[in-house]
């Protein structure tokens, strides 16, 4: 092969291999620029799509303005599971309709599977303890040695005291005596008249008419002596310990009439009305040992005691508070009531330095106890006959009277438990006692606090009734 021959060869190789390159080069150049069309027609369609993403998408968003109410809708669950509509109860029954348990393991577990589905219990304090009294033995407690505030069921300690104390023929009493003597030609009274006063809230106008017709009766148009208040059956203060400057707080006089320290001016005017004439003033004076009796007026211990507990009255129990405190000595004192009660406290085997007693009525925020000691007190007055006998009539009884009226009807627990309420700011309590569908009768004691809901409070307590009684 000539070397003409070889170049051509070489050359003709060459232009291959260029054309061959070429065509490569050409097919990738295709490749990417495909690539980059297709880049930039899915940019292209972009702003096309948007009135869809914005139709899906956005809506999606909108949606989403229900969210707030999942708490809402939470709230409404735990409510219900603390109600006691007919469908709450028909959930609580269906629960345990399986439940083959002996009483009072079958009562144990409804109350076990009432505070599990309860929220009430997991957003405050709470404290339960139930008693069989027929059986005498615990049934059921938790966070009963927890102290807490018991509103209105302080009024039971305060009841089963005095009840104690005081006895069921204990008379709350006020007097109208006189000093000097009457000239009977001129129908004068030459002295004063005593009001002394009592710390009766049952005290009205049929009491103040009494008087006056009694003046007459001893022969007296014309007083020419003072018309004197005597305020000695207890200590000055007018408010008790603790208790809220804004509440609709009693006025804690001796000489109280419709509710208000204005028993002197409210006798002034009958008596004007009636033709007596006063040449003295009125004053504040206690009434000398040897003071004439002129009239008294009474009412019995039952007749506070009723309204005092169905209305949960805060001026009747402030009044037989301050009885307690003035059957050792007078003036009546808080401290002294309080002393009684802490002695009582002692005497069922407590100790009262665990706990904090303010007052007679629960208006306190000073007042905390605890469950156990509520069951205690009304155990101790279960096992006194005579306390007991008083006490269970003049207790609100469930969807028939006092605070209880409208709760627990068309329940299992209705006209069977009779229980004192208590409600204050963030505190509800209920305690008292329950007949069981067995006979057996229960004391038990419920008590919120913390709930800012007070009815949340309540259809939980009232959950805790039906269970009892079912």
């Amino acid at each position: 092969m000539s070397v003409n021959t070889i170049k051509k060869y070489f050359i003709l190789c060459g232009v291959v291999l260029v054309l061959l390159f070429s065509a490569d080069y050409s097919n990738a150049r295709t490749d990417f620029s495909v690539s980059d069309s297709q880049l930039s027609f899915e940019d292209t369609k972009r702003p096309k799509v948007k009135p869809k993403k914005k139709k899906v998408r956005r809506k999606h968003h909108v949606v989403k303005v229900v969210e707030p109410q999942k708490p809402v809708q939470e709230e409404v669950i735990d409510a219900f599971s603390d109600s006691l509509a007919a469908d709450a109860l028909a959930l609580l029954g269906d629960t345990l309709a399986n439940d083959t348990l002996p009483w009072p393991e079958s009562l144990r577990t409804r109350l076990d599977t009432i505070i599990m589905k309860s929220r009430t219990v997991k957003t405050s304090q709470f404290a339960v303890m139930i008693y069989d009294l027929t059986a005498d033995s615990l049934l059921y407690a938790v966070n009963e040695k927890q102290t807490l505030r018991p509103a209105s069921t302080m009024k039971l300690l305060t009841a089963i005291s005095a009840l104690d104390r005081l006895g069921g023929s204990y008379q709350f009493q006020t007097f109208l005596k006189h000093t000097g003597t009457v000239v009977d030609s001129t129908r004068t009274l030459k002295g004063n008249v005593y009001v002394v006063g009592g710390m009766d809230p049952r005290f009205n106008r049929d009491d103040l008419i009494a008087f006056v017709e009694s003046l007459k009766k001893i022969g007296v148009d014309t007083i020419e002596g003072n018309l004197c208040a005597d305020r000695s059956f207890k200590e000055k203060d007018l408010l008790g310990e603790g208790w809220c400057w804004d509440d609709d707080n009693p006025v804690l006089s001796p000489l109280v009439y419709s509710r208000k320290d204005q028993m002197m001016e409210k006798l002034m005017a009958e008596m004007e009305g009636q033709g007596i004439v006063l040449k003295g003033e009125v004053i504040e004076e206690k009434a000398p040992f040897l003071a004439t009796d002129i009239c008294s007026r009474a009412h019995s211990i039952d007749q506070i005691l009723s309204r005092m507990m169905k209305e949960s009255d805060n001026l009747y129990a402030e009044s037989m508070f301050y009885h307690l405190a003035a059957s050792f000595n007078k003036p009546a004192r808080a401290s002294t009531a309080k002393a009684f009660e802490q002695n009582l406290i002692r005497r069922m085997g407590f100790n009262p330095s665990n706990y904090r007693l303010a007052d007679g009525s629960g208006l306190s925020l000073y007042n905390y106890v605890t469950a156990e000691l509520e069951v205690a007190f009304l155990r101790y007055a279960y096992e006194n006959s005579t306390i007991y006998n008083q006490l269970i009539p003049s207790l609100p009884l469930a969807a028939y009277d006092g605070t209880l009226a409208k709760r627990l009807k068309g329940t299992k627990a209705q006209g069977c438990i009779r229980a004192k309420t208590g409600t204050l700011a963030c505190v509800s309590s209920l305690a008292g006692y329950a007949k069981a569908a067995n006979g057996h009768v229960l004391a038990f004691s419920i008590m919120n606090q913390g709930v800012l809901r007070a009815q949340n409070a309540k259809d939980f307590q009232d959950l805790i009734c039906v269970a009892m009684c079912k």
